[in-house]
């Protein structure tokens, strides 16, 4: 497991293009953390490091639940926040998102870590650590190691 700290949302945004670049298809990208701890600052970087074109727009999906990007593999951005079950979370077709030609990445993982089991999962958990640094831990992404600055 390797531990980080970002001192600002630039860094976190810099970590997650690094995390981008490491990203092979059919991962799984399970990040938790409370509310304003960077998840979303941290999916911006992964989409930019995937090529996204305009990763400056990606926000969370609270509400429509998935967003979709396109980089050199599709980009699955769920967002579980509102996922009372794993029924509900299975009936978004979460396991016909993940394939060969795509990476999901999941903000509020723990809510659906039930549905997970099986998948091949990176999980990063991102926590306050001061007003505007956050530790991020991160274990299953290979050539983790290259993260740290």
């Amino acid at each position: 497991m390797e531990e980080i700290i970002s001192d600002s949302v630039e860094k976190t945004f810099e970590i997650g293009k690094r995390i981008g670049e490491l990203l092979e298809a059919e991962k799984i990208v399970c990040l938790t953390g409370p509310l304003g701890s960077g998840k979303t600052s941290l999916v911006k970087g992964i989409a930019a490091g995937m090529g996204a074109t305009r990763p400056k727009l990606v926000n969370s999906p609270t509400f429509v639940i998935i967003n979709e990007y396109e980089g050199r593999l599709n980009i699955y951005h769920i967002d579980a926040y509102r996922i009372n079950t794993i029924a509900e979370f299975a009936a978004l077709g979460f396991e016909d998102l993940s394939g060969p030609e795509s990476v999901v990445l999941i903000e509020w993982a723990d809510k659906v870590a039930g549905a997970l089991k099986g998948f091949d999962c990176i999980y990063i958990d991102m926590q306050h650590n001061g007003v505007s640094s956050r530790k991020i831990k991160i274990s299953g992404l290979k050539d983790s190691q290259t993260l740290k600055d």
